[in-house]
């Protein structure tokens, strides 16, 4: 079976909500800028019933190299985590 591609999404969205292809274009585009701003400043964007982007800090840590066995510093970091919400895991699943 093959996946959505974004210009399918699109064409679904605009036949589903009677919108045109321009409007739920623009409307993605915004819904995502909005998302990483949200998840940059507060550390979490909310989509009700799909999920949560959250910001998270990782520790620093020690690693293998898979190549030699030699250990090796991994540093801290930030990053970005999507959380599936309970009612898009109910409604998959």
């Amino acid at each position: 079976m093959a996946k959505l591609t974004k210009s399918q999404l699109l064409n679904v969205l605009a036949d589903k909500t009677e919108m045109s292809k321009k409007e739920v274009t623009t409307f993605l585009d915004t819904l995502a800028t909005v998302a990483y701003s949200e998840v940059k400043t507060n550390g979490e964007f909310t989509l009700p019933g799909i999920g949560k982007m959250v910001k998270k800090h990782r520790a620093a840590r020690e690693g293998r190299n898979p190549a030699t066995g030699a250990a090796i510093k991994i540093p801290a970091k930030t990053v970005v985590k999507f959380r599936v919400a309970k009612a898009a895991k109910d409604a998959v699943l």
